[in-house]
């Protein structure tokens, strides 16, 4: 996925979306800034229009006296670029860590994943629909997470963390996702996730 990345972002698209991501800009100047065409800057405008990336909000008169469509980058266009979410969280947890006991911390885990699921709370009357909306919000975050239920137990089975490259080092995030979870389902919730090179989110709903 890096890789990819970097690779959309040398190319003349991605200097299309840098430059717009410094501020909004017509086609004649992206055409004079990159060295192309206007007609081959607006095929690549259309390229990421069509993907989500960039779009057209306004108008702006040029100097031929004509209005010229002024273009931007979406909010999906930030996914591109990296954010230093994990290495921050990472660093938080150390000094907190420092600072209070493992079962403060374990609490303070838990405070942040409530309210973090109250943001997010299903109207559903079923727990396994409320269940389904908790894997929704899970996959949102990031992960991959579905709705298993086999021999009478419920529970959310994750292929990925959200929380991952964090939770190897720092297993108290995991209380943080299990409050969530609950939070959500209007359930106990008990974690039982995978630990290892490849973090696995799983959550068994306790019966109420």
């Amino acid at each position: 996925m890096g890789d990819w990345r970097e690779r959309m972002l040398a190319s003349t698209r991605g200097r299309v979306v840098a430059l717009l991501r410094r501020l909004p800009q017509t086609v004649n100047d992206l055409a004079e800034k990159l060295g192309l065409t206007s007609n081959a800057v607006r095929l690549h405008l259309s390229a990421l229009e069509r993907d989500g990336l960039v779009e057209g909000y306004g108008t702006r008169r040029e100097w031929t006296g004509k209005p010229a469509v002024v273009y931007r980058t979406t909010l999906e266009a930030e996914a591109l670029f990296p954010k230093p979410y994990a290495p921050v969280l990472a660093e938080l947890l150390r000094v907190l860590e420092e600072r209070h006991t493992e079962k403060e911390l374990a609490r303070l885990m838990r405070q942040i994943g409530s309210r973090l699921g109250r943001a997010h709370a299903s109207a559903a009357s079923d727990v396994r629909d409320r269940a389904r909306h908790a894997a929704a919000v899970l996959n949102d975050l990031g992960g991959i997470a579905e709705v298993v239920e086999a021999d009478g137990e419920l529970r959310l089975q994750g292929y990925g963390c959200p929380l991952g490259e964090v939770a190897a080092a720092h297993p108290v995030t995991c209380r943080l996702a299990e409050a969530l979870v609950s939070e959500i389902v209007g359930a106990p919730v008990r974690e039982c996730c995978e630990r290892g090179e490849r973090p696995r989110c799983g959550f068994r709903i306790v019966p109420a």
